[in-house]
């Protein structure tokens, strides 16, 4: 049995929540303090259970009654507007909790590799050239995750936005399971290659 505090202050986890009742919710999941009422048209009945607005902004909710809440519920696509390309790449992260471990090996050799070449530039033969120079890498400022992105697609920073999704389906082709006779060597790339047109496609640095 614990003592009484002698300066009279009484620091307990049970009374800081009596004095601060904001945000206290049941153990069906209402909110008990809401004075919300349900967004649900023409429903007048308090909005006491929370909900995301989407799934791109799962930290702002809609708050409805218990009925409408199950409903809303019912509708909830997390995964609503992917590709199969992009839902079988998280179904991967989520076997191991998204902290999948890096393959420190070269992804564009593992790739050239899987083809039989050891060197790019076997593929030109005799016109291949050792020294290529940087034509058409344009001078455009992008974000870091930009222009990590476009490295990865084998882009360049002064091509549309359709050119750069081009590029996006031909990576797929080469490295994704269901198109590639079932080889899933190369998925730690196919992952990086969906990231990076997720920073493209949202981006207004491309048109």
């Amino acid at each position: 049995m614990s003592k009484p505090d002698p300066f009279g202050f009484d620091m307990s986890v049970s009374t800081a929540k009596k004095k601060n009742p904001r945000g206290r919710r049941g153990m069906s999941g209402a909110s008990e303090t809401s004075t919300r009422l349900c967004e649900h048209e023409g429903c007048e009945l308090p909005g006491k259970f929370r909900a995301p607005k989407a799934p791109d902004v799962l930290d702002e909710y809609k708050w409805f009654c218990k009925d409408h809440v199950r409903e809303y519920n019912l509708k909830w696509n997390f995964f609503q507007g992917q590709t199969e390309a992009e839902l079988n790449a998280q179904a991967t992260k989520d076997k191991v909790w998204e902290r999948e471990t890096k393959d420190f090996r070269d992804p564009e050799a593992r790739a050239w590799a899987r083809l039989g070449i050891e060197d790019p530039h076997q593929v030109l033969g005799d016109n291949a050239t050792r020294n290529p120079g940087k034509q058409g890498v344009g001078t455009r400022r992008l974000p870091p995750t930009e222009r990590r992105a476009i490295e990865i697609l084998d882009a360049r920073d002064n091509w549309s936005k359709a050119d750069v999704r081009k590029s996006y389906k031909a990576l797929i082709k080469v490295l994704h399971p269901d198109m590639n006779g079932g080889d899933r060597s190369q998925e730690d790339q196919l992952q990086e290659v969906v990231w990076a047109w997720d920073q493209i496609k949202e981006s207004r640095n491309f048109k």
